[in-house]
């Protein structure tokens, strides 16, 4: 749990919730946005999504993610609720799919992931207090929880369950290309993905791509600007 609140309280705020937008050509698809942490008070809040999704009559559902995960069993809820909902729906990794959006987005028929977008599965957490007998009822509770998951990542992919297993317990991170052998994503999009501004500093091995993206052209030229300023002020001091 140290981890997962960790991980929400650091994006509290980072993306834009949940937003349903409904087509206005008159076509019966809707586009369901879920870009932030998932968690209630943290970003995307699991009861208000369902209740959201409840009044959507479209054909089709463009589930978009951008999100580092969180709350597994919010996840659960909604990944039902989309199941539930009769919609055709396809999913769209537009940045990131980690932890517990790399298990949402399993809702889908159809993934497709934006090249320099990443998916991450790892083990659940979670945080346990009380008598060795809690604890030990706890991790049982984290076994049944994981294997949960790992069926759901076995059904999409095809792969065996000790393998599924071992790359959550290794917290892999796929790219896109890695995502679409797999089998955890359908189809590599054209589009490039939207820059990752989340903190993954809750997780062990994020890769570099996500956590020192390279300069925009301004913040270079900035950077430029600010090293000859300073070589100028030493300049004008030895002068």
């Amino acid at each position: 749990m140290r981890h997962l609140l960790t991980l929400l309280n650091s994006n509290r705020g980072r993306g834009t919730g949940t937003r349903i937008v409904r087509a206005e050509d008159g076509s019966e698809t809707a586009t369901v946005y879920v870009y932030g942490a998932i968690g209630e008070h943290y970003g995307v809040d699991p009861q208000q999504f369902v209740r959201d999704l409840q009044g959507v009559t479209a054909a089709t559902l463009h589930l978009r993610i951008n999100s580092p995960g969180g709350d597994v069993f919010g996840a659960r809820a909604m990944k039902t609720a989309l199941e539930q909902h009769g919609a055709t729906v396809v999913a769209h990794i537009d940045g990131l799919a980690a932890s517990a959006a790399s298990f949402l987005m399993l809702a889908a028929s159809e993934i497709e992931i934006a090249a320099g977008a990443f998916v991450m599965i790892h083990e659940p957490w979670s945080f346990a207090l009380g008598t060795a007998d809690d604890l030990r009822a706890s991790a049982d509770l984290l076994d049944k929880v994981g294997l949960a998951i790992a069926a759901d990542y076995v059904r999409r992919t095809g792969e065996g369950e000790a393998e599924i297993l071992a790359l959550m317990k290794a917290e892999t991170w796929f790219d896109a290309d890695e995502a679409v052998a797999i089998g955890l994503a359908t189809r590599k999009a054209e589009a490039p993905a939207v820059e990752n501004a989340f903190d993954l500093g809750a997780f062990r091995n994020p890769p570099r791509a996500l956590t020192n993206p390279p300069p925009k052209p301004f913040e270079a030229a900035a950077a430029d600007h600010s090293r000859y300023a300073a070589r100028l002020r030493l300049y004008e001091r030895a002068a």
